[in-house]
């Protein structure tokens, strides 16, 4: 017998129930961690927001990104840069996650959280998924090219499934966070450009009712292992 159980089989009886000092120290860590989460957001979309002025500002359209470590650091943050370097592939999405991989010298984000003023587009999000990116936080919604609300690639289980040595778990999606004080920053921009943008239903709130996607859970198999590009 080990444990009151019969040897080589688990212990199926009860587990001890928790006091209620544990049970009131386990609530206050999780509220702690939402609490410290949610401060870690506002501030970083508030950066994100305040990036995307000065994208415009620079003669391009008003696209910004913040990446953060799990500590709440800045790694690296950005704008779009297609009108400066002529290249249309050059998103602050896609700019930042290059830039990150860079700084810190892998090609896993893992624990890493993005923050972009607008939802990545298809482009953007499939290196989202290869660079094991842990969640995405995104302000306005974007109906026709999102790769949230219309492709669905940020949360296609079927990419880690199917190709587990190239591309990461789901990550935890928020959506529509600070969406005003994001869409205030386009309108001042250019009134009528946001006007048409508007018009067309090209941007505007999240087509997904649920403001959060929890992130799937992250496993590390064999293939992973043997055959992974990442750092």
């Amino acid at each position: 017998m080990r444990g009151g159980g019969v040897e080589g089989r688990p212990f199926r009886g009860r587990k001890p129930a928790k006091s209620n000092s544990e049970e009131a120290t386990a609530n206050t860590v999780i509220v702690m961690d939402r609490d410290q989460t949610e401060a870690m957001d506002a501030a970083m979309m508030a950066r994100c927001i305040a990036l995307s002025k000065t994208a415009g500002q620079e003669g391009e359209f008003p696209f910004a990104c913040v990446i953060a470590d799990k500590d709440g650091k800045v790694v690296v943050e950005t704008t779009n840069r297609v009108k400066r370097d002529g290249d249309v592939t050059r998103h602050a999405e896609i700019v930042a996650v290059g830039m990150a991989q860079k700084a810190l010298g892998t090609k896993d984000l893992s624990g890493c959280t993005l923050y972009t003023n607008v939802e990545p587009c298809a482009m953007c999000s499939f290196p989202i998924r290869e660079t094991r990116i842990s969640r995405v936080v995104y302000a306005i919604g974007s109906r026709l090219m999102g790769g949230d609300s219309k492709w669905d690639i940020l949360a296609d289980p079927e990419l880690s499934k199917v190709m587990p040595e190239a591309f990461g778990e789901a990550p935890e999606v928020v959506r529509g966070y600070m969406r005003r004080d994001a869409e205030k920053a386009w309108r001042n921009w250019n009134p009528l450009i946001w006007g048409v943008i508007r018009y067309r239903g090209c941007f505007g709130e999240p087509p997904k009712a649920e403001p959060v996607t929890p992130a799937a859970p992250r496993r590390r198999n064999i293939l992973q292992k043997l055959f992974a590009p990442h750092g």
